[in-house]
């Protein structure tokens, strides 16, 4: 197959007939070949003038070409000097050319394949494969034309591959083999630059030299970089002049003005544009905007606004806090507007240190104001940055200075104590009321307002000290213990008697001085025994002592025994310790196994305080080392021949007997009584205990038992003798009033009958009541409102109460002729 036709005359706008190029290569071509004869146009066939054409759409791309191939091209001869024939051969060749963004209404034409097989009867079929076969590109399978259905984008894809066939269209037998070839995107300046950020954000220091760099700012063309100028950039500022300049083939932005002040202007816009078709008319551009912020520099000294301050406080402001604040004013900002005050040459009663959140200097009192005595200050105050570029300390004083003038204004003041806080020393066991100590306060005021003193009880639970409201004299309100408590604290509150708002609390610190008041005693509780094989003179014991008490001196003790012991005896080492030593051998645990020593303990302070310890020596029975085997007495025989472990047993066996004795003597003692009320059936509603053993049998006047026993037969008229009865008429039981609703005034008529029965009996009993109150059709069905025999009922009624009652009615309407008969 061979290339016949490439672009069609309406794409050639690179001037193909250009004469310039056309001498250009006629010249390249004459430079190649001095001594060849022939003449140029009986030469260049068809071959020639198609590379004409592409030199002049490519010229940067076919020039080397046809300078490196010129020979074979047009059959050069070889170096040995021999001519070259010119082959016929088939033309060889691989890629189209074809402009992006076409813009016509019809496809666009893309160029012609045709094969030496082709002989124009349509017996020849083209078939075209590869990227965009059938869609992007259309071939005719007749003619061979080639052309392209969509307008094509280079940025998208700058290249397609296909694949020709020459087919036979009878057999599609393959006339041909399979050709490759490239339809190449030519471009056009279709794509304007474009700026990788819409906005950039910098910083340059103020007072930078001219052509510091600030940022630099990068553009991208999509278009071909290889290819024209359609993708050479050039950058130019738009907005930000005079202050700043671009580089116009790096975008690389920097200052262009000295000087720049950040106290002045702190944020700058700049514009910049970058253009394609380097710069020049018709070129696309795109822009970006740059905000650029001027940093800071120390290059501005603090100055305060005013040179004179005034600040008033009161005389009660405490040491340490604030009475005021000045402040110099700096343009600079982060760790270069950062201030240090002073107070020039110093003041022993103010201070100023730096807020470090406000930078302002604050006032303080280093000692405690007294209006009365000084009233008004004055000193001067310096301000100087923490932090000084050197590149702008000269000629420029980084510091000020100005004055302070305090006024100090009176206030009401607490009462002041002389001391704070008071130590005072007491001797224990001091009688109460006796003196303590002295306190004293007054009024700091020019008035001096008389005050009067008083104890906080709550640091004097015990109430062991009092105070004199005038005074101040402290005295005790009871004896004091060293022993229990060294130390008493107690507060001592003092207060203006005209302003009682006025008050001041001052420590006291009662130390209790120590009287030699308690005796020494043992150290410890001693565990001494004394072995029956030991000898007399030696050591059993070492003892010591201890006293609660502690003389200036230390103490001192001393130890002795009675001097007529006959077994022990001791010997004081005089530090404080004693041993004790056996006086005689031979010691029995027969004779006596335990041995009580008195030891008699004194101390040297005055007055000399003694006591009497008790030394327990046990008697042991030791190995011939001394060690202790048993301590326990041994078992002594008795003429009867009993030992002690006889003598025990029977000991336990007599009380275990009595034990048994009495055990049954008090059984015996327990009656078995009768009940009050042997029948089950009889039940009444009193239950009666009567504990009462009366009389005897001779005793029938006292209680007769068998009215308990059929209270229906009881004598109403019959009075008792052993008792005097309140009423001399007889009593009648009444029935509860039917219209009374109130349980509770039942319950206390009830109580009050029971209390003026004379035949009640003698002691307390318990009378239940079954009271349902009114509002029942059936009324109250309790057995106390009974007649006294039951035949007085009738129970015809309760037929006529409903259903709920049928069984009820059933069971007393049917005993009724029974209990008549």
């Amino acid at each position: 197959m061979r290339l016949r036709n490439l672009k069609d005359t309406s794409e050639r706008k690179y001037n193909a007939c250009s004469a310039k190029a056309t001498f250009q290569l006629i010249s390249i071509i004459h430079k190649s070949f001095r001594t060849f004869p022939c003449r140029l146009d009986t030469m260049i066939g068809n071959q020639a003038l198609l590379l004409l054409m592409l030199y002049f759409l490519w010229p940067s791309t076919a020039l080397p070409f046809i300078t490196g191939n010129i020979g074979n091209l047009f059959g050069m001869p070889e170096s040995d000097g021999k001519v070259l024939q010119r082959s016929k051969r088939g033309w060889m060749w691989n890629q189209f050319f074809l402009l992006e963004e076409y813009t016509g209404n019809d496809h666009q034409y893309v160029g012609k394949l045709h094969s030496n097989a082709d002989k124009g009867d349509g017996t020849v079929k083209y078939v075209l494969t590869g990227d965009g076969a059938g869609t992007l590109f259309l071939i005719d399978e007749k003619s061979g034309d080639i052309h392209a259905t969509k307008r094509l984008d280079r940025e998208e894809k700058a290249m397609y591959t296909l694949h020709a066939k020459v087919l036979d269209r009878n057999t599609n037998a393959e006339l041909e083999p399979d050709t490759e070839f490239n339809i190449k995107i030519h471009d056009i300046n279709d794509n304007a630059p474009r700026f990788d950020k819409e906005v950039y954000y910098a910083s340059v220091r103020e007072m930078s030299e001219v052509g510091t760099s600030v940022v630099t700012v990068t553009a991208t063309d999509a278009d071909d970089q290889t290819y024209g100028n359609s993708a050479k950039l050039v950058y130019s500022i738009l907005q930000g002049q005079p202050y700043f300049s671009v580089d116009s083939e790096h975008g690389t932005i920097k200052t262009a003005l000295p000087g720049m002040d950040r106290e002045v202007k702190e944020h700058y816009q700049v514009v910049i544009q970058a253009k394609d078709m380097a710069g020049q008319m018709g070129g696309l551009s795109g822009t970006t905007t740059v905000s650029i912020t001027l940093s800071d520099v120390n290059d501005s000294p603090p100055r305060f606004a005013n040179h004179s301050f005034r600040v008033t406080t009161v005389e009660s402001t405490e040491i340490g806090g604030a009475i005021g604040r000045i402040k110099a004013d700096d343009p600079d900002v982060g760790d270069n507007a950062k201030m240090v005050y002073s107070i020039i040459g110093g003041h022993d009663t103010f201070n100023i240190t730096t807020d470090q959140a406000t930078q302002e200097g604050v006032i303080i009192i280093k000692k405690a104001l007294d209006y009365e005595s000084k009233r008004d200050y004055e000193f001067r105050v310096e301000v100087i940055n923490s932090e000084i570029d050197e590149r702008f300390i000269q000629g420029v004083q980084f510091k000020d200075s100005a004055t302070v003038k305090v006024t100090v204004v009176d206030v009401d003041e607490p009462p002041v104590f002389a001391r704070n806080p008071y130590i005072i020393e007491v001797h224990e066991d001091t009688a109460a009321g006796s003196f303590v100590g002295v306190v004293l306060a007054r009024d700091p005021d020019a008035d001096n307002k008389p005050v009067k003193y008083s104890i906080d009880r709550h640091t004097d639970l015990e109430r062991l000290f009092n105070i004199d409201s005038v005074n101040g004299t402290i005295t005790t309100l009871k004896s004091l213990d060293r022993e229990m408590s060294k130390w008493h604290n107690i507060s001592v509150v003092a207060t203006e008697i005209n302003n009682p708002r006025q008050t001041t609390r001052v420590p006291v610190f009662i130390k209790v001085l120590d009287v030699n008041d308690n005796a020494p005693e043992f150290a410890m509780s001693y565990d001494t025994f004394v072995c029956e094989n030991v000898k007399a003179g030696q050591l059993i014991q070492t003892i010591s002592a201890v006293d609660t008490d502690e003389p200036l001196v230390g103490h001192k003790f001393v130890f002795s025994i009675s001097a007529t012991n006959p077994n022990f005896t001791i010997v004081d080492k005089e530090d404080n310790t004693a041993n004790i030593l056996t006086r005689r051998g031979g010691f029995s645990r027969r004779e006596m196994s335990m041995y009580f020593l008195p030891v008699v303990i004194s101390d040297n302070d005055y007055p000399i305080q003694s006591s009497t310890s008790t030394l327990v020596v046990r008697v042991c029975a030791c190995d011939s080392r001394g060690n202790m085997q048993s301590c326990s007495p041994e078992v002594l025989p008795f003429s009867d021949g009993l030992t002690t472990g006889a003598l025990v047993a029977i000991l336990l066996c007599v009380i275990i007997l009595l034990m048994i004795v009495v055990l049954f003597a008090a059984l015996r003692r327990q009656r078995k009584k009768e009940p009050l009320i042997i029948s089950k059936e009889d039940v009444r509603d009193n239950v009666v205990s009567y504990n009462d053993e009366g009389g005897g049998e001779e005793d029938t006047q006292a209680f007769d038992i068998g009215t308990l026993r059929n209270p229906e037969v009881m004598d109403a008229n019959k009075l008792r003798r052993d008792i005097i009865p309140e009423m001399l008429f007889p009593f009648r039981r009444t029935s509860p009033i039917k219209d009374n609703t109130d349980v509770r005034d039942f319950i206390n008529g009830r109580l009050q009958e029971n209390d003026a029965d004379p035949t009640a009996p003698p002691y307390d009993s318990l009378a239940t009541y079954a009271y349902e109150g009114t509002g029942s059709l059936a009324e109250s069905l309790s057995s106390l409102e009974s007649a006294a025999t039951e035949g007085d009922h009738d129970y015809d009624y309760l037929s006529n109460w409903g259903p709920q009652f049928k069984k009820l009615a059933e069971m007393y309407i049917g005993r009724s002729p029974d209990r008549e008969t």
